[in-house]
């Protein structure tokens, strides 16, 4: 039987198969991985050696606590932050492509949920690179949760203006879009400026809107609080805000 030794005969090996974007939520504040992290995601932490991440030591943090199984040092840290350009994220998801998979990494939180991370999610997508979400803490959905408000139609609207004028402007306007839409609205500050947010939401607010308050989520201090505008004016100054990381809301 005559054999073909022609090499271009042979079939061509298969091509590698991608990796995968992973996202990572971290612990909003919780010591206790368990309290807030199922496990799975601890053992899909050991399928990347490199990780995007927000900042650089809350990260290297996180994955001594969830016991990462190789040593840090040895593990690749590409920063994505506020102050990262789209240029110089050009080559993070390469590895991907050579069949690696990559973590994504917040400081704090879900990533890519008012967090830079949605930069480098959105490359991915428009590469054909899969995204796997996991499951995690989110200090919007844990104060909306708990706050009584509406849960079926609310918005997230970031931070407010800094400038006083235009920060009273923005709270009405927020009002407006509650009365009009029953919409909840959430909001965040500088945790050094909480204080004199709940001081602008209790004198520009209508008396009678719902405000809440929930700080230090997941935490053994945590509290949250609804209450109307009017009732905030005498309870605000029970409990102090400063430097606590807090969730602002305003429904009905």
């Amino acid at each position: 039987m005559k054999t073909d030794n022609n090499p271009s005969s042979s079939p061509l090996p298969s091509p590698q198969p991608w990796g995968k974007l992973i996202l990572f939520p971290v612990p909003i504040g919780a010591d206790d991985l368990a309290c807030s992290l199922p496990p799975q995601n601890a053992a899909l932490l050991a399928s990347c050696r490199t990780f995007i991440v927000e900042e650089l030591r809350s990260a290297r943090r996180f994955l001594k606590k969830a016991a990462y199984p190789y040593p840090i040092d040895s593990t690749v840290f590409l920063e994505l932050n506020e102050h990262t350009s789209h240029e110089a994220i050009g080559g993070y998801l390469d590895a991907i492509e050579r069949g690696e998979n990559i973590g994504l990494l917040s400081e704090a939180g879900l990533p890519c949920v008012a967090d830079p991370g949605a930069m480098i999610t959105k490359v991915a997508q428009r590469r054909g690179i899969e995204v796997v979400p996991l499951v995690g803490p989110s200090s919007l959905m844990l104060a909306l949760m708990a706050s009584g408000f509406n849960g079926q139609n609310f918005a997230f609207v970031g931070y407010l203006p800094v400038d006083k004028s235009k920060r009273s402007a923005a709270i009405r306007h927020l009002e407006e879009r509650l009365r009009r839409e029953h919409q909840t609205q959430l909001f965040i500050e500088a945790p050094y400026r909480n204080n004199q947010l709940l001081e602008a939401l209790c004198t520009t607010l209508n008396p009678q809107t719902m405000i809440c308050v929930a700080c230090d989520l997941t935490l053994p201090t945590q509290q949250i609080r609804s209450l109307t505008s009017g009732k905030w004016k005498t309870e605000r100054a029970k409990i102090d805000l400063h430097k606590r990381n807090t969730v602002f809301l305003i429904g009905e």
